[in-house]
């Protein structure tokens, strides 16, 4: 069963409190999603960084119950 977007912000906003987390079901199956994270957590830090942060916080979850996550990251302002 695919990873509903309630459930994908939840996981990403317990990793990093305070983020903004905006969702796009990239294929309209709820399995394919596009994930735009803004974090005061990612100040100092490389994207390559920034992306594992979020990738962390689905844990075993990726490429099972979370098939597809394309991540965009950005800074505060």
């Amino acid at each position: 069963m695919p990873m509903s977007a309630a459930a994908i912000e939840e996981a990403i906003l317990a990793a990093l409190p305070g983020a903004s987390v905006e969702l796009t079901d990239l294929a309209g199956d709820d399995d394919h999603w596009a994930a735009t994270v803004t974090a005061p957590q990612f100040v100092g830090k490389s994207r390559v960084a920034q992306h594992k942060m979020v990738y962390a916080a689905f844990g075993g979850r990726m490429g099972g119950e979370l098939h597809a996550l394309q991540v965009t990251t950005k800074l505060p302002t």
